[in-house]
């Protein structure tokens, strides 16, 4: 496979949303299910959701596979919570992984996800799941829907077969690796996030700094990618949107208190610069 030097994602670049009509409505900017919070990580679905929400989306689901999930998110109570056992409801986007475990229901609904017929990102547990399980793997690449993976360094090498070490020693090429053989779009995380397009494309993130190695980060950045692909861009581009505005976001944060930012205020910043980046 020939190494790429990647290009560096610039906000002048990346794809805007389109401008929102007078006569809108919430039927025009998607619906998101997001498939995860098995028993005490149902923190991790609910702040998906809520990222896919506050960053655009018309109507957002969380399928939640706890056996005392909330039925209603107090802190959120626009977001629809559904039990494990429910059908999945009809999605434009669809996340699954955010604290999903890995237990016989979680491959039962990440089935269905592999199965539907919406756009899909996969985070987390449903990458775990991926790795060991042949049958997962071969779904994934049959899928004819588009579809991105957002593996952290040891996720990224169960999924190759290799070493956290390995992947790290060459992001680059490990990145495109993982876009080739699973035919998705990657974004592998970390420092300089890589993000490899379906089309073999390669982009290095350079917004983001050391104070958002925190407890959620990855959650809002799958939730906010799954919106942005909800609202209607394409997944190439929604990646590349939601990896710079997530690091950009974190930056704000950064200048206030780099010590002790959380996952639920990067939220709320990427909305406020979303809106200002929209306006601009």
């Amino acid at each position: 496979m020939p190494i790429m030097n990647p290009h560096t994602i610039e906000q002048s670049r990346i794809a805007k949303l389109p401008q929102r009509p007078r006569d809108s409505h919430k039927g025009m900017y998607g619906t998101v299910v997001v498939i995860g919070g098995a028993s005490g990580m149902t923190g991790a679905a609910l702040l998906a959701a809520r990222a896919a929400l506050k960053l655009g989306t018309g109507a957002v689901h969380a399928v939640l596979l706890a056996e005392n999930a909330p039925a209603l998110d107090i802190m959120q109570p626009e977001l629809m919570l559904h039990g494990a056992h429910s059908a999945l409801p009809h999605a434009t986007a669809m996340l699954a992984g955010c604290g999903m475990g890995l237990d016989a229901t979680a491959q039962k609904l990440l089935v269905k996800a592999l199965h539907s017929n919406a756009a899909l990102v996969l985070d987390a547990d449903a990458l775990n799941l991926i790795s060991m399980h042949g049958e997962l793997r071969r779904l994934l690449i049959a899928r004819k829907e588009p579809s991105a993976l957002t593996p952290h360094p040891a996720e990224a090498a169960r999924l190759l077969g290799c070493t956290t070490e390995k992947v790290q020693q060459d992001r680059i090429a490990s990145a495109q690796q993982l876009a080739r053989t699973f035919g998705c779009s990657v974004v592998l995380k970390g420092a300089d996030s890589l993000c490899a397009t379906r089309d073999m494309r390669l982009f290095m993130n350079k917004t983001g700094n050391p104070g958002m190695s925190a407890p959620g980060m990855g959650d809002v950045l799958a939730g906010m990618i799954t919106a942005f692909i909800a609202q209607g861009l394409r997944i190439d581009d929604a990646l590349l949107l939601a990896v710079h505005l997530h690091g950009a976001a974190g930056d704000e944060l950064a200048r206030q208190h780099a010590v002790g930012m959380t996952a639920s205020e990067l939220t709320d910043q990427a909305r406020l610069l979303l809106n200002k980046w929209g306006s601009t």
